[in-house]
């Protein structure tokens, strides 16, 4: 008896290397995967301009990119922007001024699906061959009222959904598995709203079955018994045990090192 649907995660067509380049733009929840990403050694860019929550954000952290990398995950928050009412542009942080200098707004499917357009665009134009993963934040948005929020995401889905047919990018089901999969808040965060560590442990865990290689998965095997030699904190750092413990784990580094090229500490 199985008391719980598991959420299907389609066959990306490709797969991503041991220590690969990847580029993590969008709300917190592409800080938590990005973060998740960069610990076991991938060479990330995670959010490099802060958090970016909508589609018009996320395309003004683009744009200021200039490093090509091999895939890029595009995390969608919120439909909602807020507009300069003194420059009629819209911002991605407001910096704790004042509510009335600006204008909420919510972008409508086409808007939403035009400024995915660009970001993917401009992506291609600095790596042509680029794959790219959009997915939807499964975060909740109490502000907008709980109706708000899941109409806000409603508008996201309709505009990823247009962009993924169009233009050949994938998508991963993270806001799915956490509302499908995880429907138990012991699966949150103290707020209620936030997953908690457990579950986006285990949306690291289901990517990762379906999108890394072979190697990079033999490399995380590899990587971990390392990575706790290297996070352990010793009762006597000036000890002459600890530093034979450390030569040795030095040494695995090294070898490992021979082994991926592209790893590095």
């Amino acid at each position: 008896m199985d008391f719980r649907t598991i959420v299907d995660i389609e066959d990306p067509g490709f797969r991503i290397g041991a220590c690969e380049e990847m580029l993590f733009v969008g709300s917190c929840f592409a800080d938590k995967i990005g973060a998740r990403f960069t610990e076991e050694k991938f060479r990330t860019i995670v959010n490099p301009y802060g958090v970016m929550y909508n589609p018009a954000s996320i395309l003004h952290t683009i744009q200021r990119i200039d490093k090509p990398v091999s895939t890029a995950f595009l995390t969608l928050g919120t439909n909602h922007v807020y507009i300069l009412k003194e420059t009629n542009e819209i911002v991605d942080n407001c910096e704790k001024r004042p509510q009335s200098l600006f204008i909420e707004k919510e972008l409508s499917v086409d808007e939403c699906a035009d400024y995915l357009q660009q970001s993917i665009d401009m992506l291609r134009q600095l790596n042509p061959d680029i794959r790219i993963v959009i997915t939807i934040s499964p975060i909740r948005y109490r502000k907008y009222g709980y109706h708000g929020s899941q109409l806000s995401k409603a508008t996201l889905l309709l505009a990823v959904d247009r962009v993924i047919k169009m233009f050949n990018v994938n998508y991963f089901p993270a806001y799915e598995i956490v509302n499908d999969e995880l429907r138990d808040y012991r699966f949150y965060a103290e707020d209620m709203l936030h997953p908690s560590a457990q579950a986006v442990e285990y949306i690291w865990q289901r990517f990762s079955e379906v999108y890394l290689s072979d190697a990079a998965k033999a490399f995380i095997k590899e990587w971990q018994p390392i990575k706790a030699a290297l996070n352990h904190k010793p009762f006597n750092p000036d000890s002459q045990e600890y530093r034979i413990f450390m030569d040795k784990t030095m040494l695995k580094v090294a070898e490992l090192q021979k082994k991926y090229p592209n790893f590095a500490l």
